[in-house]
């Protein structure tokens, strides 16, 4: 069952359940496209999880990019369940769970590898070493009573990979030696045309544009997570003669975990190759490298910032050269495409490595297929990835002998069955996506993303009436203000007619009424409004009618606010005045008694006079 992770980037999320055990492959994140607006990240939905969580197992995952743990501190604080993981992912997850106060204190880990295997009930969980722009990258395996479930995770084939990256093509085939029920497959890459680049290319790649570019000062924007490019960067750096400066907690968080597990090999001390950022300034452009991802490990839209001088620290500028060193996906291209464009007017040179090499650390069509070929699932699910990367995961199953009826295309919430015999779908659970903002977890639903939108496409417009609800009648004219909508102080006359008609509703609301109702009221101010406006401007902005009461003493006072007691407010004055009236008695009480001799003498010198 999908929470995630199928017709949609990222958020990758799956549950095998086997009896009533439920094991969960991954919990991830994904980062919002340009309509979610204002929203932080995406997590999957846990409602059925934790409505079964005396259920669940286990969490076991793949690999440390946010799109496989991003989710896990939000999972965590839902349901406490030991957590499996390499060494490195374990501990890119601890940071994770750690900087979130919701899961904070958190420490049920458990470290596995390529030859591990954990047995729960009836179920043994093994794993296998996959390719990945990561270390410690592992596929699992669920070996249960009705077969193999197999999960790849992300991953590609790669025969120059270093050792910390490559996959191990023996263990592969041994698990195909047994029955495969389910195949679980990265699909992402599948849709991509013509030959993935060899990662020993790309680093050669890297070390040129670094070799071309002798002057310039160099900003390269790459994933915090993505620990190959970060090597491929050191080492060009290193062979150039340039020094690095880290920008952002998250990378520095990330770089210095991978050095401890020497999962990044440095060149010499780190000492002579890195430079703090309050140091940038001691460095000549052409001994510089700077690294950036910005927030949350994803760089681009902190290139953006940078462009405009938002950045306190870094301003990019003639002469520099950005190199973006991470493919966006289809998602983020017009994204990309308006960055490299403020990138370009500031002066500086833009090289993108995904306009020159084609580099990806998903598997081609090609990849999939000899997976198939070596595991010999009899059921393949394309997952990870959008509609149409499924879509070409099952053209390529189709082309190597399965059936139509083999290859399945589950969506969030699906409910896949397996008797041992059979496979067919058993109905399905609504699985939504939680939006994180700031510090809200799931408050941000579509009602609150409407009203954004209608706010940044249309403005906001307020209407502020004084009443008096015993004389049924408005008492100050209203007053108008608009933010995104139009111009006050060219719309004068739009602005006059909003108010009169204000006016007129709220005292025909007022004189009509036997009960007074100030819902009613107000829901009648919007409408009027609402219909006047986009008569004049043909725009829908959101309304906000503001009514106050006049109370007996003349003040005003907010809608929906019961009457004041005003027997309470002067017992309250009262107290204030007798309180008061006793401090000043015990500030005098403290005092010398020669100041009271000094006040007489003064008081005798006044009668003489």
């Amino acid at each position: 069952m999908p929470f995630g992770g199928v017709r949609e980037n990222g958020k990758n999320m799956y549950a095998v359940t086997v009896g009533k055990d439920i094991y969960i492959l991954d919990a991830g994140l994904k980062y919002p496209e340009s309509d979610l607006l204002g929203v932080d990240v995406v997590i999957p939905d846990f409602s059925y999880l934790t409505e079964h969580s005396e259920d669940i197992v286990g969490v076991f995952l793949t690999h440390g990019h946010a799109d496989a743990i991003g989710a896990l501190p939000y999972l965590l604080n839902e349901v406490q369940v030991p957590v499996f993981g390499s060494e490195l992912t374990i501990e890119l997850a601890k940071l994770a769970v750690e900087a979130e106060p919701i899961s904070a204190g958190f420490d049920d880990y458990h470290v596995v590898r390529g030859n591990t295997e954990v047995v729960m009930n009836d179920v043994t969980v093994s794993f296998f070493e996959t390719t990945h722009t990561i270390p410690d990258s592992l596929g699992i395996v669920l070996e249960t009573p009705a077969g193999q479930v197999v999960y790849t995770g992300d991953f590609k084939f790669d025969t120059t990979a270093l050792p910390d990256y490559r996959t191990d093509l023996a263990r592969l085939a041994t698990i195909g030696t047994k029955k495969v029920t389910a195949l679980l497959g990265d699909a992402a890459g599948t849709a991509n045309q013509g030959e993935v680049s060899h990662e020993s290319a790309i680093g050669d790649y890297i070390l040129e544009t670094f070799r071309g570019n002798k002057q310039e000062r160099i900003i390269v924007a790459a994933v915090a997570s993505n620990l190959q490019r970060i090597q491929q960067v050191i080492d060009a750096a290193y062979k150039v003669g340039r020094k690095i400066v880290l920008s952002g907690q998250d990378l520095e968080k990330v770089v210095r975990t991978a050095l401890r597990l020497k999962k990044l090999h440095l060149p010499v001390h780190e000492n002579e190759l890195f430079v703090s950022l309050k140091n940038m300034n001691k460095l000549a452009p052409e001994e510089t490298v700077i690294l950036e991802t910005g927030r949350m490990g994803e760089p681009i839209r902190h290139l953006q910032r940078m462009a405009r001088g938002d950045d306190r620290n870094i301003q990019i500028g003639e002469g520099d050269l950005v190199f973006i060193a991470t493919t966006p996906s289809t998602a983020m291209e017009g994204y990309v495409a308006r960055t490299r464009d403020l990138l370009y007017r500031t002066g500086a040179k833009v090289k993108q490595i995904s306009t020159d090499m084609h580099s990806s650390g998903h598997g081609s069509s090609d990849d999939f297929q000899l997976l198939l070929n070596l595991l010999k699932p009899e059921n393949v699910i394309p997952v990870q990835g959008e509609y149409r990367a499924m879509n070409a995961a099952k053209k390529a199953a189709l082309e190597v002998g399965y059936d139509e009826d083999q290859v399945f295309m589950l969506e969030k919430g699906d409910r896949l069955n397996f008797d041992g015999d059979k496979v067919d779908l058993g109905g399905s659970v609504q699985v939504n996506d939680t939006m994180i903002d700031g510090s809200g977890v799931g408050d941000i639903g579509s009602i609150v993303l409407n009203d954004r939108r209608i706010l940044s496409e249309d403005g906001v417009f307020i209407a502020v009436v004084t009443i008096d609800r015993k004389k049924k009648k408005v008492v100050a004219k209203p007053k108008l203000d608009s933010r995104g909508f139009v111009y006050v102080k060219t719309s004068k006359d739009l602005m006059q007619e909003a108010s009169d008609l204000v006016e007129k509703t709220v005292s025909d609301g007022i004189k009509n009424t036997k009960e007074f109702d100030w819902s009613n009221l107000k829901n009648s101010v919007r409408d009027a409004l609402g219909k006047f406006l986009y008569e004049q401007t043909r725009r829908k902005p959101v309304i906000l009618p503001v009514i106050m009461e006049a109370n007996q003493n003349g003040r005003r006072r907010k809608r929906g606010n019961g009457p004041k007691n005003n027997k309470a407010k002067q017992s309250h004055e009262s107290n204030q005045s007798n309180a008061d009236k006793k401090q000043n008695e015990n500030k005098h009480a403290g005092k010398p008694k020669q100041n009271n001799q000094a006040k007489q003498s003064k008081q005798a010198e006044s009668n003489k006079k």
